[in-house]
Order: structure tokens, then C-alpha cells, then sequence
């Protein structure tokens, strides 16, 4: 299993013992056609970010 590679995590971010656990659920990445692609990782802590913050979409 390749996992991206994770910056210096930020508060509230999943970490990379996190991220192991919920790898496996995540549908494959698409390969990069058209518009680039975000990777899943910086996509679910959007979500997160999202519902802990209470911002709007």
C-alpha cells in the first residue's frame, strides 16, 4: 500500500496512524486526466475541517 506523503500535520488533521485505518475504505485514486485531481487525504481533512469549524461549503 502507498500512502501520500503527509506535510507537518496541522491541528485537527488525521495523522498518519489515522490515515493507515482508513486508507483501505477510500475508492482508488483516478489517474491525473483533465483537471488535477485531489489526492483523498487532503480531501477528508477538508471534511473535517469543515464540520469541526461549522464553515459553510
Amino acid at each position: 500500500m502507498i500512502l501520500p506523503p503527509q506535510k507537518k500535520n496541522r491541528r485537527g488533521e488525521l495523522n498518519d496512524r489515522q490515515w493507515k485505518r482508513i486508507w483501505p475504505l477510500l475508492p482508488p485514486q483516478k489517474p491525473h486526466t483533465g483537471c488535477p485531481a485531489k489526492d483523498h487525504r487532503t480531501v477528508i481533512n477538508g471534511i473535517l475541517w469543515i464540520l469541526r469549524t461549522g464553515a459553510p461549503w
